[in-house]
């Protein structure tokens, strides 16, 4: 039996404030605007709305919330998880919650080696994670400092491939020729679609309460700083 499920997924673990809306793993709405001034309290319920009337829904017509759970931008993923869970509480829905480096991965197809999606963590640290071409995580998600052996384990067996804006970060210190950087990739609630759906038929929702995101490291007040 087929399942039916609309599914609201939204993605501010990054500077991207991206909502997208689908039906059974099928895209129906996607609103995204990338700005350095994290848009995100003012954008995030506004593109809510558009998709919905993009799409001919409405808020009863959801079925489950899905977030970006991190890592990436404190302040992007606090405002993300907040308006899931009052939107689940609100409308008696279950709560999904993706990888947000796994959905970066998701965006390139490579016929060898691994991916390594990468998101600014101040100063000369990126978050980071390794997943097989095929998408298996292959190594845990961390912050670490980028160094010119930073990813030698993977480099000496093949191909990897750096991804996301702040690959431009590593490409000044890596200098592997088995190194490829592609510096366009960013968290989107495009590739939120299709792993939120097979979440939702597998029945693995999170606990709306007590869900909180993958911060990895603590908020840290004062300048720059307040913006992640």
């Amino acid at each position: 039996m087929a399942v039916m499920a609309t599914i609201l997924n939204l993605e501010t673990a990054s500077t991207n404030c991206s909502v997208s809306l689908a039906c059974e793993g099928r895209l129906l709405a996607l609103r995204e605007e990338n700005s350095v001034h994290y848009s995100h309290s003012e954008q995030l319920h506004p593109f809510i709305e558009e998709v919905l009337r993009e799409a001919g829904k409405d808020m009863e017509t959801l079925d489950a919330i899905a977030v970006s759970r991190g890592p990436g931008s404190y302040t992007g993923l606090r405002i993300g998880v907040s308006a899931a869970k009052g939107l689940c509480f609100a409308l008696g829905i279950p709560l999904i919650s993706l990888p947000t480096l796994k959905n970066m991965a998701l965006q390139y197809q490579v016929p060898e080696g691994v991916l390594i999606p990468v998101l600014d963590a101040r100063r000369m640290e990126v978050y980071s994670a390794v997943f097989s071409k095929d998408y298996q995580e292959i190594r845990d998600t961390r912050a670490e400092v980028i160094t010119p052996n930073s990813f030698a384990e993977y480099t000496t067996k093949g191909k990897v491939y750096v991804l996301g804006s702040d690959a431009r970060k590593c490409r000044e210190i890596i200098s592997h020729p088995n190194v490829v950087f592609y510096e366009d990739a960013i968290p989107s609630a495009r590739e939120m679609v299709a792993p939120s759906f097979e979440i939702y038929c597998q029945g693995k929702f999170e606990d709306t309460a007590y869900f909180e995101p993958l911060y990895l490291k603590d908020f840290m007040a004062g300048g720059k700083a307040k913006e992640n």
